[in-house]
Formats: C-alpha cells, structure tokens, sequence
C-alpha cells in the first residue's frame, strides 16, 4: 500500500474515532443509542462534561435541551357566557372574543427525558402536541367564564368617591390602584390554576383527567410550568361593530354624567341664591336695627342739646334747614334780609349769661 493510502486510512480512521467522543453540556440531557436501542442517557446537571461511546454509526447521540421552553400559542376564538339575557328566550348571550395564550414548559428529569425522547423527540413536536391540548382547555375554561369575571375591574374608587367625596377619595388614590391590581391578579391567577389542571373548570378539585401538568407529564415527560393569556380581543370581524358600541356606551355614560353635573349644578346654584337671600335679609334687618338706634341716639343727643341751650339748638336746626334748601339745586332765591331763613346768617345767638 502506499504512504499515501496509508495517510488517508489514517485520516478516516481518525475522523472516525472522534465521533466515539462527545460532550454533554449542563443546560440538556444527552441520548445514547445503539442501533436504536437505549444505552445510556447522561443528564447535564450531574454528569457535564466528555464522555466515550462506540463510533458512529454503532452509537449516535441525540440531545434533548433540559432549559425552560416557551410557545405562544394561535389565537383561538373563543364563545363566551355574558350576563345580558335576551328578552324572548331568557337566556345567556355570548360574546366571542379572541384568546392568545403563553405556554412554559421543560423536561425535568432523566425518566422524564426517556419519555420525551420515545414519544416526542423534538421541542417543535412538543409545541404541536400542546397547542391543540392547551387552546382546548383553554376554550373550555373561557367558555365556562362570565366576561365579567375575565376582563371586568370594579370600579371601587367611583364608588367610595359618591359615599364619601372626591376629595377623601382622591387623597387614597394609590390605595384604590393597588386594591385593583390584587384584583386583577387574583382573576388572572384563577384563570391560569383552571389552565393548568390545579382547580377544575368550574372551581373545586379537579379530576385527574383536567389536571394537564399530570397527563402531559405521564404521557410526553412535559413538565407545563405555567400558562398564561396574554390577550383578549375581539374577532376583527366584528371589531369595528364592538368599537360602535362601546363608543355608544361611553357617550350615554359622558350625558348621564353630564345630567348628574347639571342637577348637582342647579343644586348648588338653589342653594347659593337662598343662602345669599338669607344674608341680604339679615343684613337689611341689621341695617334697620344700627339706624334706629343711631336715630334713638342722635334723638337723645338733640334733646339733650335743646335742654341746655335752646336759642342755640334752634340756630344750628336753620343752619341744617338752610343746607338743606340750598344742597343739590342751582335755583337762585330772593329774599328779603328779615326773612327768617336768613337769620342764622346773622350769626349765633347771643350766650347765656
């Protein structure tokens, strides 16, 4: 044989012996097979690292990724229970509404990997095989729903505002908004249990064929981790017709708030005027009462005065009489100069001895 026959065998024959190695990473589990038949089945969190097999094609390897998988799943259409009831059947109307769910799963362990690798094989096969499983738990669980109880927050801060006032209520904000965030939580937390299999459809124990996470365990060696609805919606066929009526219901709720307005308004305006009424009354009355007692006075202070001097009492009444004439008019008066009008132009009267 020539050197370089002999190069090449050796080169083969070292490619050859580099597949009877292979390295096992932490983060999946390693399946070695013989012809077909499970040999050995290394698990990455324990057993990392290189490792001998029998040369290809007597042994292969195949790995199964041991991390946290994640599917967002197709949006399902999804019939609904609604709480308006139709006039002539007396019974519930549905609204449809369009669901995207997440779903979160792995393989957790060696015997889970065995199953995973003789059943499923591959992480697109897996999300084949829980998609129509989980959007059919998921049409039963909505359907089994009111709306209400899946996209409805009660308004509790409108309401303690219309029992104690805006003004308490506003001081509490943060308080209200944190009440309905636990809300929020707590609906979405029963809606994933129900998912999931750890409560039933309608709430409760579940039987062991609702609970997912046990089948898919025992049949696949999925372990689900979580599931959850991203979104809900409308169908865009008939979007546009929601959007209508939801704009309609917004306009009769901005008039009857409008109407509320108004009446609170004239409330208030009625009160104002007659509290206004009330204080013009009193005013007046207070008025009457300061002058009349402002007259009993200047009465009391004139008579005292006319007691004491009277010539000079009736010298300062024809000064005032004579303003009085003369105040606020342009006429020009002729008068003799012993006309009594002008006498208090003479001068005083002459003291008291």
């Amino acid at each position: 044989m020539s050197r370089y026959a002999l190069i090449a065998v050796a080169v083969v024959l070292l490619v050859w012996g580099r597949t009877a190695f292979y390295a096992v990473d932490h983060a999946e589990f390693a399946y070695v097979t013989r012809f077909g038949e499970l040999v050995a089945l290394r698990d990455g969190a324990t057993d990392a690292g290189l490792h001998l097999k029998l040369p290809w094609p007597i042994d292969a390897v195949q790995t199964i990724d041991r991390r946290v998988q994640s599917v967002d799943l197709p949006a399902v259409e999804v019939l609904t229970r609604d709480r308006a009831r139709d006039s002539t059947l007396q019974q519930s109307v549905g609204s449809t509404l369009t669901v995207d769910a997440t779903v979160t799963w792995r393989v957790p362990d060696a015997d889970a990997a065995d199953r995973f690798f003789r059943t499923v094989r591959t992480p697109d096969q897996a999300n084949r095989i829980l998609t129509p499983q989980v959007n059919g738990r998921l049409s039963a669980v909505v359907s089994a729903v009111p709306i209400e109880s899946l996209i409805d927050v009660a308004d509790v801060q409108s309401a303690a505002a219309g029992v104690v006032g805006a003004a308490a209520v506003m001081s509490a904000d943060s308080v209200f908004r944190a009440a309905d965030y636990r809300q929020i939580d707590d609906r979405v937390e029963r809606v994933r249990r129900r998912l999931t299999g750890e409560d039933g459809l309608h709430g409760g124990l579940p039987s062991e064929a609702e609970n997912l996470r046990t089948r898919a365990l025992a049949d696949y060696g999925i372990e689900v981790i979580d599931i959850r609805v991203r979104r809900f919606s409308y169908p865009v066929a008939v979007r546009e017709k929601i959007a209508e009526l939801i704009r309609s219901e917004r306009e009769k709720k901005a008039a009857d708030y409008e109407s509320e307005g108004r009446r609170r308004a004239a409330e208030i305006t009625a009160d104002a005027d007659r509290l206004a009424r009330v204080t013009e009354a009193d005013a007046r009355a207070r008025k009457t009462e300061v002058e009349g007692q402002a007259n009993a006075d200047a009465a009391r202070t004139r008579a005292a005065a006319y007691a004491q001097d009277r010539e000079f009492y009736l010298f300062l009444e024809g000064l005032r009489a004579f303003q009085g004439i003369l105040s606020g008019t342009r006429d020009v008066l002729l008068l003799s100069t012993k006309h009594p009008l002008l006498k208090p132009l003479a001068g005083p009267p002459a003291p008291k001895p």
